[in-house]
């Protein structure tokens, strides 16, 4: 994955304008392959290891359908590999390999280079240990991956430094774009959370990795939406509620960052990695027996949510285990990433609380407030609000009047997080 830095500095204006546009076209070609190819192989291993679809690597079955289906024995079995997976592999990457790079050092520092076995090496780890059923997110491996691919193109093409950082978070933006079919949320994610900042150069060029990254990745992915979702109508019931409970999913959202942040400030290493990682895996496969649920990066939960499928008490049990396995999980070593562990929990909250609405004014549906809460939760968790208001209209495809109650919740949640963490 690594090729050579070119020798040739590009100097004119012309041969600078049609370099960067090469590694434009490229990176988002390359994040799209590579997304694609990410995201068969954690169906196939899923398939593989619960015993479904095993005919089709994309199909209409479901994680949630697939693990439910499977015998108990073979959940067990199946996160007891994922310990011994996860605990051995990265056990090994950090003993043996050279220290990793995010994306984000690597997108704000021209020294900050991610090496690349080192970085293959974690980006499949990740997602081998989501497909078994590790709770965190597989969002990070193909933004990795992206951004490994602009980085090596950009030097191999001469572009200065600035642009090269430019590509390395546009790199991100399109594996994400290209994972979950969200062309405009990979660049603006790449605009928010990366840069921070908001230029036409910058903008039109994550706009663009973005889109080839999605387009790349419809021939092997499709272009499905990543949630099915009932036609919810959208009312003053809904609005009201959303207004008021914006502000209780930023303070939870805050409790979710401290507590996913301390898990993983005290992540295991050395020895403690194997042993303390299949014991955490085993103990949520046991788990697993009675709340299949729980496996896997929250997608299952999400979906419920959304589909009305819920009830009060079996929400606040899943949220309570999935908060215990994802902290968990990210204290015995574990990597991954959290945006649908942090969206499956805004769900499952916004369930409860919407439930507990309903007793006094019922009319809305769960799945309506499963959906503004899910975005109220996401953007202030991740710290994303635009980012976060597009993820969801993309995720779920929901109609466009709904983004009324997302963006009253939203900036109730955020108001409210920034304020905990200033007076924190």
């Amino acid at each position: 994955m690594s090729l050579p830095d070119s020798p040739v500095v590009v100097r004119s204006p012309v041969r600078a304008t049609l370099a960067l546009a090469a590694v434009v076209v490229f990176t988002g070609m390359g994040a799209g392959l590579g997304g694609m190819l990410l995201a068969l192989l954690l169906h196939g291993i899923q398939h593989l290891a619960y015993g479904y679809s095993q005919d089709h690597l994309v199909g209409h079955e479901s994680f949630l359908f697939g693990v439910t289906a499977a015998p108990p024995e073979r959940r067990v079995a199946a996160l007891a590999l994922c310990g011994v997976v996860a605990g051995l592999g990265w056990w090994l990457l950090y003993r043996y390999g050279k220290p990793l790079v995010s994306i984000k050092k690597a997108a704000s520092s021209a020294e900050a280079r991610m090496p690349g076995k080192e970085t293959l090496a974690h980006l499949l780890l990740q997602i081998i240990t989501v497909a078994l059923g590790s709770p965190l997110g597989r969002e990070v491996a193909p933004r990795e991956l992206g951004s490994l691919i602009a980085d090596r193109l950009s030097r191999y093409s001469g572009l200065d430094a600035d642009t090269r950082r430019l590509m390395i978070a546009c790199g991100a933006g399109a594996g994400l774009a290209a994972v979950y079919n969200v062309p405009l949320g990979g660049a603006v994610f790449v605009l928010e959370v990366l840069l921070a900042r908001f230029a036409w150069r910058e903008a039109i060029i994550a706009l663009a990795t973005s889109a080839i990254g999605a387009s790349v990745a419809w021939i092997g992915l499709g272009a499905e939406a990543q949630y099915t979702v009932p036609a919810f109508v959208v009312s003053a019931d809904l609005m009201t509620w959303a207004v008021l409970c914006g502000p209780l999913f930023g303070l939870a959202a805050y409790g979710f960052v401290r507590l996913t942040g301390a898990a993983r400030g005290r992540a295991a290493r050395g020895w403690q990695l194997p042993v303390l990682s299949l014991l955490n895996f085993t103990l949520i496969g046991c788990l697993a027996i009675y709340l299949p649920q729980v496996l896997g990066n929250g997608k299952g939960p999400a979906q419920l949510g959304f589909d009305d499928q819920l009830t009060i008490g079996l929400a606040a049990l899943l949220l309570l285990a999935k908060l215990v396995i994802t902290s968990s999980t990210l204290r015995a070593g574990a990597e991954g990433g959290l945006l649908t562990s942090a969206l499956a929990c805004g769900a499952l909250l916004a369930v409860i609380l919407g439930g507990g609405w309903s007793l006094v004014w019922p009319g809305v549906p769960l799945g309506a407030f499963a959906i503004v809460g899910a975005a109220a939760f996401l953007s202030s968790s991740m710290s994303m609000p635009l980012t976060a208001i597009v993820l969801v209209v993309e995720f779920t495809r929901i109609d466009h009047d709904f983004l009324v109650p997302i963006i009253l919740a939203v900036v109730g949640s955020v108001c409210v997080s920034r304020l905990c963490a200033r007076l924190g």
